[in-house]
């Protein structure tokens, strides 16, 4: 990317604010995950267990090993392109349902992008869309043509909202106050009532359960860190009050219907000296100052670190609120541990405890999972209200015999005491990423998307990629030297229980060109179009097959970002087909099926995101392709025409 404003940020390294995601600084000596998959790859019996059969015949010398057998998906496969507009196969259409700047709340003004306020864009569909959520209503159905749609809004492109701000990201350090006060406005999480008329989505304009949360909505604090010193400001002396939610990446939710929003990279939002503070070691560790990415700190005191050096420490949780209830106060749960949190996706132990899954996405961090204290009650979603606020967090460790071990984060055991700075479990709970450390737990490769698979109880760890990773740290049998395109990592607990400490791991994935880039992992049979770089997230139909959705594939891969289908079992398994591509600049987020896998949501993120790209001259103006209409972050609906399961 241009504009990088941290000198350890290689340019042209990725997007997304890449100056302010990746600047975390984890002194772990711990091996990483590319020196465990290098190590087990290593021996050829291991690489056959950690491979799978379906996988092996895509690594020389290993054709033997392969069953053939086709795909389960029935679509004619893209070719890979990338240009200003989107692609879906033959057979399929896609409706952009949902645009920045629609209205979406009584008194909401029409989208006038030559006169934003940040009054107006409260009420209107945020930016960046990310995470998408579906919520049939009546609540409790399963009704696949009416119902909630719940969507992130993770950050803004400054120079694409507003005229005469250049090109680059430096232009949202220029913001004037009223162009932060729709920066703040457009970030947050939308709540947006859809009904399926006649084949075709539309928006519910006066549904009584729409929403908007913001970076100025009011929010409670719960579970260990609630009431701490370290989150205690001058506007709020309780540390259990705070304005707003920012940097929604993905997300989740739970088996009683709300929703889990998860704070990303908070730390590009606060500037201010750091260096003298008793905390500056815990700052230098999420990222936080001397710098900011963005201008809110000119004109918002809050952001400012001289004035209140706490509020960082108010942001990197998951955010838990009911969409049902639009009168509803969403509440940060702490217990779940503060980090960049990409997702936070759940599964149901044997014992019928919440299993939440959650990824730190930054280079060399971790994978956590969080375990409720006690089991959920399906009869009585009152009694699940506070489930969240009592349990383990655990941090995981990757062995290189394929073996898997969680590590508990309880304030008091093994390194985690006072002697190491933490006398509470709050302490452990605001600087996670402290304890993990010392935990020994594994170094990652942009861990993003944690997510269990419905059907078969595997979970999968998207790992985005790492191009941080030093060639003295990989040898021969896995060259991932600056891995540019990532991999995807299959966990297996034994008897499918979730709350298991133990358990196995595989390779299941291992992105980027056969033939061009070392170390590709996928089924023998990939296309020329089929080969994928950056999984970013992930979404799963109700046959188990997977949908992975990619984020940087255009400077790893001089692609565009699209969606990528495989089967998880049988003869198709890690065949990889390409389904999607989003236009220019984009990167595609929140792949969503409806109960009858009959619609697929897809929310573009930031298109026409390109070096030189301003609000004069984009490089696309999707989806409108009007004359002085930038291009506009939207929801996409995809369906089959005359009907059908999406994939067939």
């Amino acid at each position: 990317m241009t504009d990088t404003l941290d000198p350890r940020i290689p340019a042209g390294d990725a997007h997304k604010l890449d100056a302010g995601e990746h600047i975390g600084s984890n002194p772990s000596a711990e091996p990483s995950i590319g020196d465990l998959i290098e190590r087990r790859l290593s021996r050829r019996g291991a690489l056959r267990g950690l491979l799978g059969a379906a996988a092996l015949a895509a690594l020389p010398g290993e054709a033997e090993a392969q069953a053939s057998g086709p795909s389960s998906f029935a679509f004619r496969e893209l070719n890979h392109v990338y240009d200003a507009t989107h692609h879906v196969p033959e057979g399929y259409e896609a409706q952009v349902l949902l645009r920045w700047g629609d209205p979406i709340l009584p008194g909401a003004p029409a989208f006038n992008v030559n006169s934003l306020s940040g009054e107006g864009q409260a009420r209107q569909f945020g930016y960046n869309c990310d995470y998408i959520d579906y919520k049939p209503l009546p609540q409790g159905s399963r009704n696949s043509a009416h119902g909630l749609l719940v969507v992130n809004h993770e950050y803004t492109n400054t120079n694409l909202m507003f005229a005469g701000m250049g090109a680059g990201r430096g232009a949202a350090l220029r913001s004037s106050a009223a162009q932060v006060a729709v920066e703040m406005a457009a970030h947050g999480v939308a709540v947006v009532e859809i009904r399926k008329t006649g084949g075709q989505w539309q928006v519910v304009a006066d549904g009584r359960m729409n929403r908007r949360l913001t970076a100025d909505t009011p929010m409670t604090v719960s579970g260990p860190a609630a009431g701490h010193e370290l989150l205690k400001t001058s506007a709020d002396p309780t540390g259990r009050a705070v304005l707003g939610t920012i940097n929604n990446c993905a997300g989740g939710d739970t088996p009683w219907g709300t929703v889990l929003t998860a704070e990303e990279n908070f730390n590009m939002y606060f500037a201010g000296d750091t260096s003298r503070s008793p905390n500056a070691e815990m700052y230098k560790r999420y990222g936080v100052g001397p710098q900011s990415v963005y201008g809110w700190s000119n004109h918002v005191a809050r952001f400012d670190l001289a004035k209140e050096p706490n509020e960082p420490h108010r942001f990197g949780w998951i955010v838990e609120f009911d969409p049902y209830d639009p009168a509803s106060v969403p509440v940060k749960r702490t217990a779940l541990g503060r980090f960049k949190h990409e997702g936070c996706h759940h599964g149901i132990a044997a014992d019928g405890r919440v299993v939440i899954y959650m990824g730190d996405d930054e280079r060399f961090d971790y994978v956590y999972k969080f375990v409720t204290a006690r089991a959920w009650n399906p009869n009585d979603r009152a009694a699940n209200r506070d489930l969240l606020d009592e349990g383990t967090l655990y941090v995981a460790r990757f062995t290189d015999d394929g073996k898997l071990a969680w590590l508990p984060l309880v304030h008091g055991q093994g390194p985690l005491t006072e002697a190491n700075g933490f006398r509470s479990q709050g302490d452990v709970m605001i600087f996670t990423r402290k304890a993990a450390d010392l935990l020994k737990a594994t170094p990652m490769d942009r861990p993003e998307d944690v997510e269990p698979n419905p059907v078969t109880g595997r979970v999968y760890v998207l790992l985005t990629n790492n191009t941080s990773r030093r060639s003295e740290q990989v040898d021969r049998a896995n060259p991932r030297a600056r891995n540019a395109h990532g991999h995807i990592i299959e966990m297996i607990n034994p008897n499918n229980d979730h709350a298991a400490l133990e358990g196995t791991w595989n390779m299941f994935l291992a992105a980027g060109k056969p033939g061009i880039d070392a170390g590709v992992v996928y089924h023998r049979a990939v296309s020329n179009s089929g080969w994928l770089s950056c999984p970013d997230n992930v979404a799963f139909d109700s046959r188990g097959r997977m949908y992975i959705a990619t984020d940087g594939a255009p400077t790893a891969a001089g692609v565009a970002d699209g969606v990528y289908v495989t089967d998880t079992a049988g003869p198709g398994r890690g065949l990889t087909r390409l389904f999607f591509q989003a236009p220019t600049g984009a990167e595609v987020c929140g792949p969503l099926l409806t109960p009858d896998d009959q619609t697929m949501f897809l929310a573009i993120q930031h298109p026409g995101e390109d070096p030189g790209s301003t609000f004069e001259t984009p490089s696309t103006r999707w989806p409108d392709f009007q004359a002085g209409m930038p291009p506009r972050p939207s929801v996409i609906a995809i369906t089959k025409k005359g009907g059908g399961p999406i994939g067939g």
